[in-house]
């Protein structure tokens, strides 16, 4: 295991911004009337890797002191992936530990980055986002995606058919559910008699937590400390979880935009990829006639991922993500097994590390900064999961999470 000693770094106190995550069509509840939507929103994304010689209860007890270290230093929200059988991440259910983590925090957003729909049901997904949704205040994202042609669709059922036919039948069958009072399934791969969909998420809801309508700051106070005319929390409309779609493809770009879904776009894509899919994104929009005024909202809502790692040179920057991403990926990458034996390739680590490098934050923080800010001038993305673990180390990793929040983030401002 690569191992890297973090730098003392003297830090500010700060308190966490609690901006939430927005929905596809409207601003985060927390931002307000005549809050600045175009901020740059800065996220980190939590891949739960286990880089050689690392115990599984060592990456993720290192996935939630990222999380709670995000949340301290003001980041936007923490974005969780999953995966299964494989080294490359050990998080098999991103809701599950969403659910965790939004009771270990209080104000940042949690999404997932992704749930696979090829492998879970989209009715069970359904309840599990809705629980999150309504007992986090609206704090939790549903990110879904595709996923790959692995061994987990033998393992849980789905079979090959899932993934490459049954994604769209899956997707809108959540959406329903997501947005329905009673859902019935007709199609080839869910066929049932409607029910009802308990509990809604997008039916009125009470806040949880009191703190937020009440502007306190510490914990909520009893009914009997409660001013009488403020007992009842006023009634919150909620519009149910926001979900967004992670896009490879122009096939998934399509289904997309036919839904009206922000896409959250992969590490490999630079900013010429990014304005291409998003030009796939808003012809796919117009062809579906879809108006103006929700694609400018939703289009303040998708999402790229990237890598983030500060130093005080940027060589040192770069020089700490090569000694340990290679070794990562060659390890976990390598462990993926195709459900049908099918040939795979699979990328050079230190080409794509190295590719990584030039294609995201990774450098000083003025550098940082600038990369992010030219993304967001050249693509007009304004949200971002940053994959902060890239040394492989749990002390490095809190320690450029607490650099991204005091040096890089003030700067994005």
């Amino acid at each position: 295991m690569t191992k890297t000693t973090a730098r003392p770094h003297a830090r500010s106190e700060r308190r966490p911004t609690g901006r939430g995550v927005a929905t596809a069509a409207q601003p985060a509840p927390e931002q307000g009337p005549g809050a600045d939507t175009d901020a740059i929103r800065v996220g980190a994304f939590l891949l739960s890797a286990q880089f050689p010689g690392q115990s599984h209860g060592e990456v993720l007890d290192r996935t939630v002191s990222a999380a709670l270290t995000a949340e301290r230093v003001g980041l936007d929200a923490v974005w969780l992936a999953e995966h299964h059988f494989v080294p490359y991440g050990v998080c098999p259910d991103a809701a599950t530990l969403a659910g965790i983590l939004l009771g270990r925090t209080r104000r940042i957003g949690v999404g997932t980055a992704v749930s696979v729909l090829s492998t879970r049901h989209p009715v069970a997904l359904g309840e599990q986002a809705a629980l999150l949704h309504l007992t986090s205040g609206g704090r939790f994202t549903l990110g879904v995606g595709r996923g790959g042609p692995w061994i987990d669709l033998a393992v849980f059922g789905g079979g090959l058919e899932a993934y490459e036919r049954g994604f769209p039948e899956r997707l809108d069958l959540l959406l329903r559910w997501l947005h329905g009072a009673r859902v019935g399934g007709s199609g080839p791969q869910f066929d049932f008699p409607e029910v009802a969909v308990v509990p809604r998420a997008v039916e009125p809801a009470r806040r949880t937590d009191l703190t937020g309508w009440l502007g306190l700051d510490g914990p909520a106070p009893t009914a009997a400390v409660i001013p009488r005319q403020r007992q009842e929390p006023p009634q919150q409309p909620q519009s149910g979880p926001p979900v967004v779609m992670a896009c490879t493809s122009p096939a998934g770009v399509r289904t997309a935009a036919e839904r009206g879904l922000p896409m959250l776009l992969g590490m490999h894509s630079g900013d010429e990829d990014k304005r291409d899919m998003l030009a796939a994104y808003r012809a796919a929009w117009r062809a579906a006639g879809r108006g103006e005024e929700q694609l400018a909202r939703v289009q303040r809502e998708h999402v790229a991922a990237g890598v983030v790692q500060v130093d005080d040179q940027a060589g040192a920057a770069r020089d700490s993500l090569l000694r340990a991403m290679p070794d990562f990926f060659a390890y976990g990458l390598g462990a993926h097994r195709t459900v049908d034996g099918r040939e795979r390739s699979m990328r050079d680590p230190r080409a794509y590390t190295e590719l990584l490098c030039d294609l995201h934050a990774v450098g000083t923080p003025r550098q940082c900064a600038d990369r992010l800010l030219a993304t967001a001038e050249g693509t007009g993305i304004r949200r971002f999961a940053l994959l902060a673990e890239g040394s492989g180390d749990t002390a490095a990793t809190l320690h450029n999470l607490d650099r991204i929040g005091d040096e890089v983030l003030p700067q994005l401002r």
